[in-house]
């Protein structure tokens, strides 16, 4: 959660997938041109008109000789598409996120989050992962789904399902809506099956050109499953792919596809290469964005911290956290105070309403928490005939700045909430001192070193050999060579 501002994308510039499958994004640019034409003028300049958004949507912009790096690799094989001539005809960003995300847009702009980078083991996965989305805009996926898209208003997935209600077009559908699209794991199908699986086959082509080893785009899909895997069962939740997600093929169902694409085909990975030149790479969340510990979530910059209820889980976007469980959602962020407790609460049921809607907390209360002076207020909504509870909790910190978590559950159940009400606090100036990133650390396996030796040096206090073996693509029977490199998460200093 940026420490700066809480934004909204342009709802006609962005539709990204990520958490499970290599992500896409979509504009309108390119509709009506035909696939393997290379970058027209319009879709250079509409790219160009969003980068900056996009950026910022994501985190920033990680700069140095990392990103550098990630750029080079990402420019050889995006014009082994046809797209451009020249590699410098894209621009290829590695962006500060926690989140394995990937997308590319007309116009040659190319995106990898550092984390999905982090999950990676060799440069021709980082190619092949890259090739992939450049694969959906030659192709023109995005052209190709534009109606879709508008009729989406791409990012509207109002599919979502509470208790067994289907959240409607209704001001609790678009409550749905709003805290939903600050899980990237919940934002909008952009691709269907066939666009995704062609997206494969076109960057598995890519990696062949450019004398990879094209057995690598299965690795990097292998190693999401098995992080797929690990996020749900550390998080309590199912790892399957909800019903409403089905027509996007999780990366467990390609890796066999990709791996018959690759057949006999031989090139090069560049493992230890790659390993040294991500060396040092941050790992989770940054925590000027803050970081989630277990059902803790703390913001040194912004001063604060809360704890999620539990059986929930916690994810750390760019506006805002949001809290998941099969009893309710919620998110926490932030807006601009005017003074007045009671009138944010107001402006803020007001929000998720949208234009013209009468959607208002039924009461306002004030309260103190933890010292600090706070309001909430409570609205139940009628969706599809079913009733529904809706919170909006709000927090004074010293210099005016105001936070608030907007919740929702069926109707009489909003009270698991309460827990996590209550523990928002102020966190003390030595207490936000002590909040240090995580860092991949690339190290050489000793003659006496083993599974076990090396994930016991992760910074975890739970599953540090699953966490480890996740991290260099290991299944559950390899064993560490001598002499080899790995990846290990620590501290920084």
């Amino acid at each position: 959660m940026s420490a700066v501002r809480f934004r909204k994308i342009r709802a006609i510039a962005l539709s990204c997938v990520a958490a499970g499958s290599l992500a896409a994004c979509t504009t309108v640019a390119g509709a009506g041109v035909a696939p393997g034409t290379p970058i027209t003028q319009a879709e250079a300049q509409q790219g160009a008109q969003y980068h900056d958004e996009f950026v910022a949507e994501f985190g920033g912009e990680v700069s140095g000789p990392q990103a550098s790096y990630v750029r080079d690799v990402g420019q050889g094989i995006a014009v082994q598409s046809g797209l451009a001539t020249t590699p410098d005809a894209f621009t290829v960003t590695l962006l500060n996120s926690s989140v394995n995300n990937a997308f590319a847009v007309p116009g040659g702009y190319v995106y990898v989050t550092r984390q999905l980078v982090t999950l990676m083991n060799n440069e021709a996965e980082l190619a092949g992962v890259l090739g992939h989305e450049v694969g959906h805009v030659a192709a023109r996926h995005s052209a190709r789904r534009q109606q879709t898209a508008q009729r989406n208003q791409i990012l509207g997935v109002l599919g979502q399902v509470l208790s067994g209600v289907l959240l409607g077009d209704s001001a609790l559908g678009r409550l749905g809506q709003e805290i939903s699209s600050t899980a990237p794991q919940l934002a909008t199908l952009s691709y269907s099956r066939s666009q995704e699986l062609e997206a494969d086959k076109l960057g598995v082509q890519y990696l062949n050109s450019a004398g990879y080893d094209p057995r690598a785009m299965a690795g990097v899909l292998a190693s999401l499953a098995a992080q797929n895997s690990l996020d749900a069962s550390l998080d309590g939740r199912n790892a399957t792919v909800p019903e409403w997600a089905s027509t996007h093929p999780d990366p467990a169902s390609r890796v066999q596809n990709a791996l018959q694409l690759a057949g006999n085909g031989t090139g090069v990975t560049n493992r230890d290469t790659f390993l040294s030149r991500i060396d040092g790479l941050v790992y989770g969340d940054d925590p000027a964005q803050g970081i989630i510990e277990g059902s803790t979530f703390t913001h040194p910059e912004l001063r604060l911290a809360f704890t999620a209820p539990d059986g929930f889980y916690m994810m750390n976007g760019t506006r805002a956290v949001s809290i998941n469980g099969d009893t309710g959602k919620a998110q926490m962020s932030g807006g601009s105070f005017s003074g007045s407790l009671d009138a944010y609460i107001r402006q803020a049921f007001q929000a998720l309403g949208g234009e013209g809607s009468t959607l208002a907390p039924q009461n306002i209360e004030r309260t103190t928490i933890n010292g600090l002076p706070a309001a909430y207020g409570e609205a139940r909504v009628t969706s599809n005939g079913s009733q529904v509870d809706v919170v909006v909790f709000a927090y004074q910190f010293p210099g005016n700045q105001v936070y608030h978590f907007t919740a929702l559950a069926p109707a009489g159940g909003i009270g698991v909430f309460n827990p996590m009400f209550r523990s928002m606090r102020q966190i003390t100036s030595s207490e936000a001192a002590q909040v240090v990133p995580r860092r991949l650390d690339v190290v050489t396996a000793g003659r006496g070193d083993t599974v076990r030796t090396l994930a016991a040096r992760m910074a975890y206090p739970n599953a540090q050999e699953q966490r480890f073996r996740v991290l260099n693509g290991l299944s559950s029977s390899d064993q560490i060579i001598p002499g080899r490199q790995y990846k290990i998460v620590i501290r920084s200093k």
